[in-house]
């Protein structure tokens, strides 16, 4: 079991920035609240859990995760309901999936009362950075990374835990269309793909760049053997709606374990939509679409929530999708958002009040 030195401090802010921000016109990841959360792992134990105002890190140009890559990160939302209460969506499942990555790169798991105290503490300290406007939420980042000075190729013996927060609005803005991989991959067996880890992201910049100069928003990967496989959609997992079976990879140690992925998953069962998670094709998505059953394709992931995909190129071949009149995309995404603002009943007990 991991040791802690378990005191929360907190150092207050002397003055807020949150009248310098317009809340309507966010872009991204790029608005910071007030405050940060820091636990530092040292000699064993994660100690010294802090939440002081947004910064700066000072840090060794010899710590690892500039050397190694030992660096993992989780994203989450934060919603705000009608009443002003905010909510998290499965945060437990967060915190399982960056220990599970954590493990994969030898590096510490965090304890779970560390978490949610922090994230708690965190977010009702920033709770008017929190807006409860259509498709305003709050993004919580955790991460971690290895901050042991030294370079010799090794685990480090040192890390530090963060969760920084930045209030959103939608993640993608206009139309999304595709390019199926035929060269350059995402993960491969007995790798890292399954983790949130940094370099995972690294190393899509370069792939979709060339994308983005053919006029295409984002890549959905293939296998890495064959090239014959689709598995995911850039930060995204993804959904084929074939006729009216929605299709998806199945989970592996190459796709991510989606949370966004396994609640459509379920909602698609709720609604008596049929749901195959299995291996698909670039072959028979291709024909699904020359002969009229490919009815949607679409992204899901906690930034993007669900994101449609109006077209996609593969070799010679460009298609594109004309809207389903029954999206079944539009449906989970209402169905979605209805649960994780608080506005219908959630019998899956995915909400946790803050």
């Amino acid at each position: 079991m991991t040791k802690t030195n378990h005191t929360l401090t907190i150092k207050k802010v002397e003055n807020s920035k949150i009248e310098t921000v317009d809340f309507n016109n966010l872009t991204f990841g790029k608005t910071f609240t007030d405050y940060m959360y820091s636990c530092d792992y040292v000699d064993g134990e994660w100690t010294n859990p802090t939440i002081e105002p947004y910064g700066p890190l000072q840090i060794d140009p010899s710590a690892r995760v500039f050397h190694y890559g030992q660096a993992v990160f989780e994203g989450m939302k934060a919603f705000k309901d009608a009443n002003n209460d905010v909510w998290l969506f499965r945060p437990e499942d967060n915190l399982n999936r960056i220990n599970k990555s954590s493990a994969r790169l030898a590096m510490p798991e965090f304890p779970k009362h560390l978490f949610f105290e922090g994230l708690t503490t965190l977010l009702n300290l920033d709770k008017q950075w929190i807006k409860n406007t259509e498709g305003s939420s709050m993004y919580i980042r955790p991460f971690i990374i290895a901050t042991e000075p030294a370079i010799s190729a090794s685990p480090a013996s040192q890390y530090k835990f963060m969760i920084i927060l930045s209030p959103a609005q939608s993640y993608y803005a206009g139309e999304v269309r595709v390019l199926f991989a035929e060269q350059y991959s995402r993960a491969a067996n007995g790798g890292v793909g399954f983790a949130k880890a940094a370099g995972n992201y690294a190393a899509q910049f370069y792939p979709t760049s060339l994308a983005h100069k053919e006029g295409y928003q984002q890549i959905i990967w293939t296998d890495a053997n064959s090239h014959e496989y689709l598995e995911e959609a850039g930060t995204m997992n993804i959904f084929f709606r074939v006729n009216d079976t929605l299709l998806t990879a199945p989970i592996s140690d190459r796709i991510l374990d989606g949370i966004t992925r396994k609640s459509i998953i379920q909602l698609a069962k709720d609604n008596n939509i049929a749901v195959e998670e299995r291996p698909i094709t670039v072959k028979e998505i291709k024909e699904a679409a020359t002969n009229g059953s490919l009815k949607e394709i679409f992204g899901a992931g906690t930034a993007a929530v669900i994101t449609p995909i109006l077209g996609f190129k593969h070799g010679e071949m460009k298609h594109e999708i004309v809207p389903a009149t029954d999206s079944y995309a539009l449906l989970f995404k209402h169905n979605l958002m209805a649960i994780q603002y608080n506005k219908t009943e959630d019998k899956h007990g995915w909400r946790y009040k803050i």
